[in-house]
């Protein structure tokens, strides 16, 4: 399925494309897909918010795949491996960023679904360095660790919070409710502001202690939070519940613009950071995370043909804290 022309409104514009030409270059792999997970970063590049890289382009990056050819100077892959491709399609490899492990902020680094073809395929190519080894289980289980996942633990890092502490979580779609598993496995204590009521109850089923509305502030000064709503008056409903040196961190790719707030909001050496792509080792360091703790996902299949559906799903909140899958 291919995007050629984003659009505001109306279906998303993603049109059926045979590709009948996909083969392995040198360094790389082609994956048959088994299932590829939507993401509402596909729907902001279908619909114009995130501006295209290149067009035409077929989204996707949460994909789980089966190798089905190596190219020229592979090693450590195999026909019939199965394998991972997610947000992060490479890097340079030799800027200061990735010698220093943060080959997220490469400034040439390109992005699957976005810089390069993504999974709303039947077959996909992957740089072979870039593909990750997947944990035991089925691709419509696995595909939607692959970014809300891997982007919420990056978040919670980047968040500085610590076993124990008090965790503050600002929206409650999938990617916070793979995260509050992963901060429930640490022993924090979590706090979820989030607008839908149905989310809130959720929240305190998966183990939060208390959950309010979208602005509310919690009963107690949070350590740390993670925005995950793109919106900017929910920072500063965070950065207000903040402990003393606390942070928020923003887990969004696109947020409308941040009302002004009050010097003391942020004084006592609060901060507010953004969370910029991830790393080959956030994925691999969730993924073991996952599999040793048992995170679960809640996928909603949808065929491949169906794409458009399932965005159209998930920007009408159809999916919930679901995640659709596109099965080939």
């Amino acid at each position: 399925m291919v995007l050629e022309h984003p659009t505001a409104d109306g279906p998303p514009p993603l049109v059926p494309r045979d590709r009948n030409d996909v083969r392995a270059g040198s360094g790389e792999l082609v994956l048959e897909v088994m299932a590829c997970a939507a993401c509402r970063t596909d729907l902001q590049l279908v619909r114009g918010d995130l501006a295209a890289h290149r067009l035409p382009v077929i989204p996707g990056h949460q994909v789980v795949g089966q190798v089905a050819e190596v190219g020229a100077g592979v090693k450590d892959w195999t026909v019939g491996d199965r394998a991972g491709a997610f947000w992060l399609a490479s890097s340079c490899e030799s800027c200061a960023a990735c010698r220093a492990g943060r080959e997220n902020l490469c400034p040439d680094a390109r992005f699957t679904g976005w810089d390069v073809d993504g999974g709303y395929a039947n077959r996909m190519t992957a740089r072979a360095n870039f593909a990750l080894r997947l944990p035991v289980g089925r691709p419509d289980d696995l595909a939607p660790l692959l970014c809300g996942g891997v982007i919420g633990y990056r978040a919670l890092k980047r968040s500085g919070i610590q076993p124990g502490g008090r965790l503050g979580l600002y929206g409650f779609g999938a990617s916070a409710s793979l995260a509050i598993q992963v901060a429930r496995s640490w022993g924090c204590e979590i706090y979820v502001a989030t607008r839908a009521e149905r989310d809130r109850e959720r929240a305190i089923e998966m183990g939060a202690t208390w959950a309010g509305a979208a602005t509310e502030q919690p009963p107690v000064r949070l350590d740390a939070a993670v925005t995950f709503a793109p919106v900017g008056s929910v920072v500063v409903a965070a950065l207000k519940a903040l402990e003393r040196g606390a942070t928020v961190a923003i887990n969004a790719i696109h947020l409308d613009q941040i009302p002004a707030f009050d010097y003391d909001d942020l004084w006592w050496e609060r901060s507010i950071t953004s969370v910029a792509n991830v790393t080959r080792q956030d994925a691999r360091e969730f993924l073991a995370l996952a599999e040793k703790v048992g995170i679960e996902t809640n996928p909603i299949p949808y065929p491949l043909a169906e794409a458009r559906q399932a965005l159209g799903d998930l920007e009408a909140g159809a999916i919930g804290a679901g995640a659709a899958v596109l099965q080939t």
